[in-house]
């Protein structure tokens, strides 16, 4: 939200979570309610499990060891950021406004290598999103990419 307010001059306020039934949190952006959907992106099923302390579902488990077992190091980042794109466009929201966030929590990717591959990234053509960002990196400090509309 800082990088957003930082990059556009528009003021983002207000961040409250949500039950499982609607978008992980909403805000308050240019005086309505604007709910946030957020995913992270990662390396590994490893890394996964380390950086939130917790068990990931067998589903995420299954598709992050075949993200490792069938691409490069390089290529990862393409696969598993086209992978989160293409789950997240067959949700659906009650919702009017959704954002879709996307944290990247990989330490070997940044947000000059993702906006790199913007000619390579696959958004889905039917997905339920206003727009789709990208946060460079996990503590945020080498910014935000605008993955959609672009």
């Amino acid at each position: 939200m800082r990088w957003y307010e930082h990059d556009t001059n528009k003021p983002i306020r207000h961040l409250w979570h949500n039950q499982p039934s609607k978008p992980d949190v909403s805000c308050r952006f240019e005086g309505q309610r604007l709910d946030l959907e957020i995913a992270h992106l990662y390396g590994s099923e490893q890394e996964a499990m380390a950086i939130l302390g917790r068990d990931l579902s067998e589903q995420t488990r299954a598709e992050l060891r075949e993200l490792v077992l069938s691409s490069e190091p390089d290529q990862r980042l393409l696969r598993a950021l086209n992978r989160i794109l293409l789950n997240k466009s067959l949700k659906q929201y009650k919702t009017k406004r959704v954002w879709l966030i996307i944290r990247n929590a990989h330490p070997a990717w940044d947000k000059t290598q993702i906006a790199a591959l913007q000619g390579c990234i696959d958004v889905p053509q039917n997905h339920p999103f206003e727009q789709i960002w990208i946060v460079g990196d996990w503590q945020g400090k080498t910014g935000i990419v605008q993955l959609y509309p672009n």
